[in-house]
């Protein structure tokens, strides 16, 4: 069974930074695609950023609200993925979540992590 862990959320002051990483069992390198989600009070579940291999290369998107703070980055050697946050702000508060998707002979799973809270808040 694929388990993802996040780790990293926490209270931050408008402006700041934080770093949020997520570890999976296995390799991280064998998954299609990663991602990271967030989810506020009353809000729908949204796509914040995600990694992916096509046809040129390692492609990434992100959402039109952390475009220019956010950053996506796998690390192979750390088998690690990591969200690089900068320049929060008050509408930064959700819990965040890791996503992976796997693709074996035709058969598409997703897999979730629990989530790491993070505020930003004076």
């Amino acid at each position: 069974q694929v388990q993802l862990v996040e780790s990293g959320g926490g209270l931050v002051q408008p402006g700041g930074s934080l770093r949020l990483s997520c570890a999976a069992s296995g390799s991280i390198s064998s998954f299609r695609t990663m991602s990271w989600y967030r989810q506020a009070p009353g809000k729908e579940r949204e796509l914040v950023a995600a990694i992916f291999s096509g046809i040129s290369g390692v492609s990434t998107d992100y959402a039109d609200s952390v475009k220019g703070r956010f950053a996506i980055s796998i690390d192979n050697a750390e088998n690690a993925l990591y969200l690089q946050m900068n320049s929060l702000k008050p509408e930064d508060t959700a819990v965040y979540y890791c996503k992976a998707i796997s693709a074996t002979m035709g058969r598409v799973m997703d897999y979730w992590g629990k989530g790491t809270l993070v505020t930003v808040s004076s």
